[in-house]
């Protein structure tokens, strides 16, 4: 299909006018004049159908939809630049770009990164969060992360780890109160995650509690945010193993009832099959499989 842009020079001018907040800095950065910005504006402006500034006083003001737009434009050459760089016949620059689970990136993920960094000091690792359950791949990415296997058509396919689940707790809440047995959590608040329906009832069913019915469930969105509860003592929640094995060795959080586990699901390695696939990129992936393979 073809691409239906707008024109990309004016796309340009657009861009740096909307981030140095004036036509005129921005006549001055791109070196040229106040009336060639304006009718590059201008020429966008009818491509698009759409007013980008409005007059204020003296000055031209971006609006809220043009300041919008100018972010993801900018995002966008960002990305061009960054292939340029990592294409380029003069390209040095060893990038590997992770786009993983926020809960993932932000729980495993990054605090293994410092070990890479010391076995491979020249390799640079930028990591993009989606939402674990998102099937679709957005921007660029040279390894992606997901908890399902995805198109095995486009991806090579490596599994990491399986996770099992189990009821977690900060510590400090467990020195107030810990429950002894499992219908003991009736008198507890239970912390569950819009984003992974049924934790709690597939754990308690396997407890023998099916039927309990806590006093008080609060609920929120993303699981990264749930974890931050529990690890703020609100209550305890369904933590997810190895995924959870920094934290629960730096004591943010404990096992309530480490004998009872049951099984998750299996996070993925994907690599696109079409892409280039470079020796510091295998040497990742080589170190992120031995990760996986080591914890417990």
């Amino acid at each position: 299909m073809p691409h239906h842009l707008p024109p990309l020079n004016a796309l340009r001018v657009f861009e740096v006018t909307a981030r140095a907040g004036s036509f005129t800095e921005a006549a001055k950065e791109l070196n040229l004049t106040h009336g060639a910005v304006s009718r590059q504006i201008q020429r966008l402006e009818a491509a698009l159908g759409q007013t980008l500034f409005r007059k204020e006083g003296q000055r031209m003001v971006a609006t809220v939809h043009a300041k919008a737009f100018a972010r993801e434009i900018s995002a966008a050459f960002d990305h061009i630049g960054d292939a340029a760089r990592r294409y380029g016949r003069a390209a040095t620059s060893k990038v590997i770009r992770i786009n993983a689970p926020a809960t993932f990136a932000m729980r495993w993920l990054i605090p293994r990164l410092a070990a890479f960094r010391e076995r491979q000091p020249g390799t640079e690792v930028r990591v993009s969060t989606a939402l674990s359950s998102d099937p679709m791949f957005q921007g660029g990415f040279d390894l992606s992360i997901r908890r399902a296997p995805g198109d095995q058509t486009q991806f090579e396919v490596m599994p990491l780890f399986a996770e099992t689940s189990t009821v977690i707790a900060s510590p400090t809440l467990l020195a107030k109160h810990r429950p002894r047995r499992p219908a003991d959590l009736l008198k507890t608040v239970l912390l569950s995650t819009e984003t992974r329906p049924g934790d709690w009832e597939a754990w308690l069913a396997a407890a023998g509690c099916g039927d309990l019915r806590p006093l008080q469930q609060l609920r929120f969105d993303h699981f990264f945010v749930t974890l931050q509860a529990v690890v703020d003592g609100m209550g305890m929640g369904i933590g997810t193993f190895p995924t959870l094995s920094s934290d629960e060795r730096l004591g943010r959080i404990a096992r309530v009832f480490p004998e009872l586990e049951i099984p998750g699901g299996t996070y993925f390695a994907l690599l696109p099959l079409d892409s280039d696939k470079p020796k510091h990129l295998l040497e990742f992936l080589k170190w992120l499989l031995e990760c996986a393979a080591q914890d417990p």
